[in-house]
């Protein structure tokens, strides 16, 4: 059956070009590549006390001050260094570590040169060389502004670089490079998958994030952008020394979300990290996930939309500093579902050399139900099945009534965007299309060509069940037997075997209401993200199908998304933004901070602490496939609370067998409110790990 789409649908490719500053034009990298180096804690507050500065290629001793004049700067001063000693001694260390610098290399400073003496562990000074001999050039680097919403492109910071045919306007703020809304996709027909953006010979500004897609009142379906932070950019046409890339896909149930948001900003992640970090919009609701039986409305377009961004990325990314062939795909909840997806999808298949799934949800087919919200987002329906749910349903709700299908959806494909993804009924489900998704879930029980076999890491926030479950509100909860019932959902049958199994301990506070849920929370939590997710894990290191496989659980987290509004840790005196030392509940998404090592505010310093440590985790993953960085690499880069909780914590191991240990992604200096062990009910074997009792 032909689909036949207005005039007003047909392709148009976005094309949105650039003025240059009348400075753009030498702001680029044609003669040396650009790295800002920047010894970044992650506290946003101490910026003001650290210096970065930019790091070019050898020039000779004559040409070094006009090599910074092109970019708006200056040859850095002795005195700078020795005002920021350690932030310097550290970022030439490093240099070194990673090969990037010789040992005991000279950098052409103001007046003189600068090395890292490996040997006497100092920084050495000494006076400028007879001779025009070349050496590496620091410039100082006087985009101050620290936060990505206080960055903006000026004459001064943009810098124009080429790629796949094309030029992009960026510019730096203080600790990266930034490129944002970058068209990965011609805007493709509604309801047809995209292909790579094919056009060329155009500068494109890349200093403001696109649009989002359509959600929540707002949008457009010209939205497939991506957004890119690095710390380095290569010399044009170099391929050398580039980074892992940390490429991110958002949550928010496939129906909401965008890739641009500060929390998941990539700043912090490129400057501390050394990687580069790439985020993406795709397709969303109806317009990702509407599937009609027998058309070419095949579904999920949302999730091609993702794998046409990661071709972008492979096509594109080294001329922004990023290996093409070192990809970790990273997400949380439905980005999480969606990384799930990818290491099954044929197409996507190659494309990454890694997979973080975070509060990625599944299951929820135990206790009496045969499905509930979670299910869908690993078990995927047939074409069919997702039509029934939502297919009739979405065309009366737009007013398409007409008895012959071919008119439905031409109506339908001129039904205003925003008002689509609004209607009751919406499409928000990965189906069985026979492309990107052609089993109804991941096979990991066995080494096949079907699962991408590479390493992996999955796991949850504590308490991710409890933004999935009903609190009672208003209900006067007379048992813990009754409250099961009323937040599960679930029979008095089934209510009174949790009870009777004593896994999930009764903690009376003298609330009811609450510490039933408290038991709830626990189920879900368990049924809907920690049983398939460890399940995963656990299949996929014991059949070879991941080539190596870890799960985390995060106690420590922060406000996230609680319907119920029970997620934040308690304000108490001397913590006006919550004690997180004190029992709360580590809600669905609530870790996401973690993630990018972006924090609004600091609680205590252990935030700070665990923000650096567990993003040393999931950078070196990114890197290697293992989370455990060595201790050479974080004595250069002077991460010493890093040592410290690695020394703590342990390595981390992949799951072996039976006896795999699962880690806790946790500062370990934080204890646990409630520890009982083990918890997950509905798995027929044993592992190691913790559970976190919540309130």
């Amino acid at each position: 059956m032909l689909l036949l789409l207005p005039l007003s649908a047909l392709l148009a490719v976005p094309a949105v070009l650039a003025v240059p500053t009348s400075n753009s034009a030498k702001l680029a990298n044609t003669d040396s590549s650009l790295t800002i180096l920047y010894q970044n804690n992650l506290n946003g507050t101490d910026d003001a006390n650290h210096v970065a500065a930019i790091l070019l290629d050898a020039s000779p001793a004559s040409q070094a001050a006009k090599a910074c004049g092109n970019l708006n700067e200056r040859l850095i001063s002795r005195a700078a260094i020795e005002a920021h000693y350690d932030d310097f001694y550290h970022q030439l260390s490093y240099l070194v570590y990673s090969g990037r610098a010789n040992p005991n290399q000279n950098f052409i400073i103001s007046n003189g040169l600068v090395s890292f003496n490996q040997r006497r562990a100092c920084l050495d000074f000494k006076p400028t060389p007879y001779g025009n001999r070349r050496l590496p050039v620091l410039c100082t680097q006087s985009a101050n502004a620290s936060q990505p919403t206080t960055a903006v492109a000026t004459s001064q910071n943009e810098i124009t670089i080429p790629a796949g045919g094309n030029k992009y306007v960026g510019y730096r703020n203080l600790k990266s490079w930034r490129f944002s809304g970058i068209p990965y996709a011609d805007q493709p027909r509604r309801w047809h998958h995209s292909s790579v953006y094919s056009g060329s010979g155009q500068t494109l500004n890349a200093t403001a994030f696109g649009s989002q897609c359509p959600q929540n009142g707002a949008g457009s379906e010209d939205c497939l952008f991506l957004n890119i932070q690095t710390p380095y950019i290569p010399k044009a046409g170099s391929k050398t020394k580039l980074k892992a890339v940390y490429f991110w896909i958002h949550g928010g149930g496939f129906n909401g979300g965008v890739g641009s948001s500060p929390g998941t900003d990539g700043g912090n992640l490129a400057s501390r990290e050394d990687l580069v970090v790439v985020t993406i919009n795709y397709r969303l609701s109806t317009l990702g996930f509407f599937a009609v039986p027998g058309t070419n409305i095949t579904g999920n377009c949302g999730i091609g939309d993702q794998v046409t961004a990661l071709q972008w990325t492979i096509n594109n990314i080294a001329a922004f500093g990023g290996d093409p062939n070192q990809i970790t795909i990273v997400g949380s909840s439905a980005g999480g579902a969606s990384v799930r997806t990818l290491l099954g999808s044929p197409p996507a298949i190659g494309k990454f050399q890694g997979g973080i799934a975070q509060s990625s949800l599944g299951g929820g087919v135990t206790l009496g139900l045969p499905s509930n919200y979670a299910t869908s987002y690993a078990s995927y329906l047939t074409i069919e099945e997702g039509y029934e749910l939502a297919g009739q349903q979405i065309f009366h709700g737009a007013g398409c009534n007409a008895t012959n299908l071919d008119k439905q959806i031409a109506c339908l494909a001129a039904y205003d965007p925003v008002a689509l993804v609004g209607l009751p009924t919406i499409a928000d489900k990965v189906v069985q299309d026979g492309t990107f998704v052609n089993t109804e879930q991941l096979i990991v029980t066995e080494k096949n060509a079907s699962t991408a076999h590479v390493p992996v890491i999955f796991g949850t926030a504590a308490d991710d069940g409890s933004s999935f479950s009903t609190y009672p509100k208003g209900n006067n909860i007379t048992s813990e037997l009754e409250g099961i019932q009323v937040e599960l959902g679930i029979s008095e049958y089934y209510a009174q075997s949790i009870i009777d199994s004593g896994l999930f301990p009764y903690y009376d506070t003298g609330n009811k209401t609450l510490d039933s849920f408290n038991v709830s929370q626990r189920i879900a939590t368990d049924t809907q993200f920690r049983c398939i997710d460890e399940a995963t894990v656990y299949a996929g290191a014991v059949s070879g199908a991941f080539e190596r496989a870890y799960y985390y659980q995060s106690q420590r987290t922060e406000y996230g998304y609680d319907p119920n509004n029970l997620g934040g840790p308690p304000v108490t005196p001397g913590y006006p933004y919550g004690n997180p030392n004190l029992p709360y509940f580590r809600v669905h998404g609530s870790d996401n901070g973690w993630s990018f090592e972006n924090l609004p505010v600091f609680r205590d310093a252990a935030d700070l602490y665990s923000l650096q440590l567990e993003g040393s985790y999931y950078s070196w993953f990114a890197k290697t496939g293992e989370p455990n960085a060595p201790l050479a690499y974080l004595e250069a880069r002077g991460y010493q609370t890093v040592i410290e909780g690695q020394r703590a914590s342990g390595p981390w191991d992949p799951v072996q067998g039976m006896q795999g240990p699962v880690k806790l992604l946790d500062w370990p200096s934080i204890s646990s409110d409630f520890i009982d062990k083990p918890q997950c009910a509905f798995l027929n074997y044993s592992l190691t790990y913790y559970i976190d009792g919540g309130i």
